[in-house]
């Protein structure tokens, strides 16, 4: 951990309008995440979780506040490539082979076709399915499908990955082995990672800060600095350590809820 504040949200405040009257999705929400950081967010459906990493991503703009990305304004670190995005579902474009959905940033952004066609095998190496890039979305499970979209977030190289509920609609054995194959990835890349979940243990198995939120308006509720090792066997989440933040987690959303409104 270097100490390097890569997003800085200061009061942060985001009011949607809508024809029922105005929605307060982001509360006075105050976090610093720092270079190489793993950061789960988690709380109940409707508690900003999301829309706060969409403020980050430039996709949502605040309406109060300040929120810095590498020093710049969301919409600025977006020009500069500073992250890449990954989607609940895998967005794959089913006529497009995985490998031509991994260069579609890349030929948008301009790179030679010798540059993507190394990116491509690079990432294609980095999540485990060398030899699928001429496959199609379909003749793909939707783990592996998924693995590709964080391939397509990767090939530019960005130093942040921001994810949105990538493995929430996969089952469990499929979900624990992508969890296991996203801590490799991030131990390999170094990358700061933001991640939105609704699973407790799948936040305190990956993370080493857990940001719980309450209800709308989202505010932060608790900020958890794991004390686990960066080294983490799926078994670990049978240990009393992890079982204490499981429980800190748990207790910071029960919490939360004093806050509905």
């Amino acid at each position: 951990m270097t100490g390097q504040a890569v997003i800085e949200a200061r009061d942060l405040n985001l009011v949607f309008h809508t024809n029922d009257g105005p929605v307060h999705a982001l509360k006075d929400v105050n976090l610093t995440v720092e270079k190489g950081d793993f950061v789960s967010f988690i709380g109940p459906s409707g508690c900003g979780k999301t829309t706060f990493l969409r403020v980050m991503a430039a996709l949502e703009q605040p309406t109060g506040g300040t929120i810095t990305v590498n020093g710049m304004t969301p919409d600025e670190a977006r020009r500069k490539r500073a992250y890449g995005y990954v989607f609940q579902a895998a967005g794959l474009y089913p006529w497009r082979t995985i490998a031509k959905n991994i260069k579609l940033p890349l030929e948008i952004m301009g790179y030679s076709k010798a540059d993507q066609n190394a990116r491509v095998e690079a990432v294609l190496k980095l999540v485990d399915l060398e030899g699928f890039g001429g496959k199609y979305p379909w003749q793909l499970s939707g783990g592996m499908q998924q693995r590709a979209s964080i391939a397509r977030a990767l090939a530019f190289d960005a130093d942040i990955l921001l994810m949105d509920e990538p493995f929430g609609a996969l089952d469990e054995i499929v979900r624990d082995h992508l969890n296991e194959q996203l801590l490799a990835l991030w131990a390999r890349t170094g990358k700061t990672i933001g991640f939105v979940t609704h699973s407790i243990p799948e936040a305190v198995y990956l993370s080493t800060k857990i940001v719980v939120m309450s209800p709308r308006p989202g505010r932060i509720a608790d900020v958890i600095e794991s004390p686990l090792p960066r080294e983490r066997p799926l078994e670990i989440r049978d240990t009393p350590e992890f079982i204490e933040i499981a429980h800190r987690v748990r207790e910071g959303l029960r919490a939360g809820h004093s806050y509905d409104e």
